[in-house]
């Protein structure tokens, strides 16, 4: 299974996405090897581990200039390297979360400039399309006074999207996963309980599910007695 989760921040991918992969480790007996989320500056998690609060005053000192140099070659590596050539793999954010932010929050990829993120977002996809055409791009979205209220109850260390602007971000998330090549889509509204959250990715999902999910799935319950 190959998904790359995109949604305004707050609308809840990093959520979402750990109880994904807690729904694979139960229905098909694996994890993802990693969840690969390294889009939003000044935030890494995984390579090796999550930057510290002195590591992330660093990066958002950095120009624009060394900001779009790091995130794309961060895009161009994970485009290659295991995330999309293996069987299964998690990306939350991307190059659609990369898209949205750069050109409005950190000064780089407007249109009409070099690298150009809409440009960069296909030239990434090209590459993926290249190992494969089973990513599903899972579409997380939700209520703009969930989003909100979210932010006043939960407030990220150095988030990103100002709450005004949450509207005009949730319209690009809209418009950035219309343009993606990427040819499998669906959407899930995450404004409620994590678990209505994950029935509609269960429902939706199984018609996007690879032959060796399919087998997985079937191979656990045998083996687990359900």
């Amino acid at each position: 299974m190959r998904l790359l989760l995109a949604g305004c921040e707050y609308a809840g991918t990093t959520t979402v996405a750990h109880a994904i992969d807690d729904w694979m480790a139960e229905n098909m007996g694996t994890r993802f090897s990693l969840i690969h989320e390294h889009w939003k500056i000044p935030h890494t998690s995984g390579h090796p581990d999550n930057t510290t609060t002195e590591e992330q005053e660093w990066l958002l000192q950095a120009t624009p200039k060394f900001k779009e140099m790091h995130q794309r070659h961060s895009l161009y590596y994970h485009a290659q390297v295991g995330t999309f050539s293996s069987s299964d793999g998690m990306v939350v954010g991307g190059h659609i979360d990369d898209a949205a932010y750069g050109p409005l929050y950190f000064g780089y990829g407007q249109k009409g400039y070099n690298f150009d993120r809409e440009l960069v977002m296909h030239q990434v996809e090209k590459t993926i399309l290249y190992f494969t055409n089973d990513t599903v791009i899972v579409h997380i979205t939700a209520d703009t006074g969930v989003i909100k209220q979210r932010m006043k109850d939960d407030p990220h260390e150095n988030g990103i999207i100002k709450s005004d602007d949450v509207d005009k971000m949730k319209e690009r998330f809209e418009e950035l996963v219309a343009w993606s090549l990427l040819g499998r889509k669906i959407k899930i509204d995450n404004s409620g309980a994590l678990v209505d959250t994950m029935a509609q990715f269960v429902s939706k999902i199984e018609p996007h599910m690879t032959d060796t999910d399919r087998s997985r799935i079937l191979a656990h319950r045998v083996l687990s007695g359900g």
